[in-house]
């Protein structure tokens, strides 16, 4: 039995019950068969408690917060894209990361949202424990209640650590998933209309 081994066999015999973040993270390192005290660990509990409290911090925000006031009337009536909104979120089966581009868009009828207000709305969904499809519906809906638009179209791209690392081991895979709600669900010509915006662009050198 390796030293490392010993000494993580005595903190699981010997330590307090763990009542934070860090305590439980200190454990978890004790069973995998790893030192907690070593020089290279000693402050990864705190560490990965402090990362954690940030990656999940949308669970303490509130929609309308973000918001803000931030919503203007407005005679347009044309569609509003956002895209290419950067994405990090942890995967709620096995606490990975995935992460990747949102594409928002919608066909305001009385009100617009201030741009900034839709890459926040994102990040907050986007900062708790999370699978791509909830949380492509969640941003459509947050927008199709808040400003009752005529259609809202989300369309998010992500690669998965949970398939590049472990599992099928893909290194190249991504999902994409896409929330329709009102005329992007309708109208075909609305809908492509939006596919074809978020569509990279050829570049010809």
């Amino acid at each position: 039995m390796s030293e490392a081994t010993k000494r993580a066999e005595e903190i699981l015999l010997h330590d307090k019950p763990a009542e934070t973040v860090a305590d439980l993270t200190r454990r978890i390192i004790a069973l995998i068969g790893e030192d907690p005290a070593r020089d290279g660990l000693k402050k990864t509990p705190e560490r990965f408690e402090k990362a954690l409290k940030f990656l999940t911090s949308g669970y303490h925000q509130d929609p309308e917060k973000i918001w803000n006031g931030a919503m203007f009337s407005v005679c347009y009536d044309e569609m509003v894209v956002v895209k290419d909104i950067e994405l990090y979120s942890l995967c709620e089966h096995h606490l990975l990361p995935f992460f990747g581009k949102a594409h928002v868009a919608y066909i305001p009828q009385k009100k617009v949202i201030g741009l900034s207000k839709i890459p926040r709305l994102v990040n907050m969904f986007a900062r708790r424990l999370q699978i791509q499809e909830r949380l492509t519906s969640q941003i459509a809906q947050a927008i199709w209640q808040k400003i009752e638009p005529e259609g809202v179209g989300v369309v998010i791209e992500a690669r998965h650590l949970c398939m590049v690392m472990r599992g099928v081991e893909k290194q190249h895979s991504q999902a994409v998933t896409s929330a329709m709600l009102g005329s992007f669900r309708e109208d075909k010509q609305t809908r492509d209309e939006f596919l074809a915006l978020i569509r990279p662009r050829a570049t010809h050198l």
